[in-house]
C-alpha cells in the first residue's frame, strides 16, 4: 500500500470511498511536530473540489489509471462519442470531464482519455491547441493599433473568442483550449 510520500499532481486516489484526482499539494513541515501533506483534490463523480489533510507517513490508496488516446467523433445526449483509432471500439466520455474546453472540439479531434481499473473514463484532455475556422467577425476599425485592441469572433464550433482586429471571417486561428485564448493565425 502507498504513503503519502507517492502523492504527486495528476495522480488518482481512492478517499473516503470515492475517487478523487491530486490538482495540486504541499509537504508543510511544522517547527514542532509531524510533517503534514495539504492535497487540493477534484472529486471524479461531482467534480467538487476539495483539500484533504494527511499526515506524513499515512497509508493512501494509489488508483492506476489507463490513458488512451481516442478520436472524438460525436456527441450523443450528456457524453461524447469517442473512438479508439486502431479497434475502432467506441466509448462514451461524460461530457463534464471536459470542462470548459468542451466548446473547442470539433469532429475527429484526438483526446487523452484516463480510464480507472472498472475500465469507466475518469478525466478527459483535449489538445492544448486546437485550429478553428472564423466563421463570423465585425470587420476591424483601420488605424486603431494603438493599444492590443481586440474583437469578438465566432468560430466554426460556435465558441466566441476574442481576436485582434486583423483577423477576418475565413481565417484560420489557433486557440488555446486551456485559456479560451486566440494565440495566433494559421497560414
Amino acid at each position: 500500500m502507498a504513503t503519502t510520500s507517492d502523492i504527486s499532481k495528476g495522480a488518482f486516489l481512492r478517499y473516503n470511498g470515492e475517487l478523487v484526482m491530486v490538482m495540486d499539494y504541499m509537504h508543510i513541515t511544522p517547527g514542532k511536530g509531524n510533517a503534514i501533506y495539504t492535497v487540493k483534490s477534484r472529486n471524479v463523480k461531482t467534480g467538487k473540489q476539495s483539500e484533504i489533510r494527511f499526515r506524513s507517513g499515512e497509508k493512501i490508496e494509489l488508483v492506476r489509471v489507463e490513458t488512451r488516446e481516442l478520436q472524438y467523433l460525436y456527441q450523443e445526449g450528456e457524453a461524447l462519442i469517442c473512438m479508439h483509432p486502431e479497434t475502432f471500439e467506441q466509448v462514451p466520455v461524460p461530457k463534464v470531464l471536459f470542462g470548459d474546453a468542451l466548446r473547442f472540439l470539433k469532429e475527429n479531434t484526438i483526446v487523452l482519455v484516463k480510464f480507472d481499473d472498472n475500465e469507466l473514463p475518469v478525466y478527459a484532455e483535449p489538445p492544448m491547441h486546437v485550429e478553428l475556422e472564423v466563421t463570423y467577425s465585425e470587420p476591424g476599425l483601420k488605424g486603431d493599433t494603438s493599444s492590443r485592441a481586440l474583437k469578438p469572433a465566432t468560430v466554426e464550433t460556435g465558441a466566441v473568442v476574442n481576436v485582434p482586429l486583423f483577423v477576418e471571417t475565413g481565417e484560420v486561428i489557433r486557440i488555446n483550449t486551456e485559456t479560451g485564448e486566440y494565440v495566433e493565425r494559421v497560414k
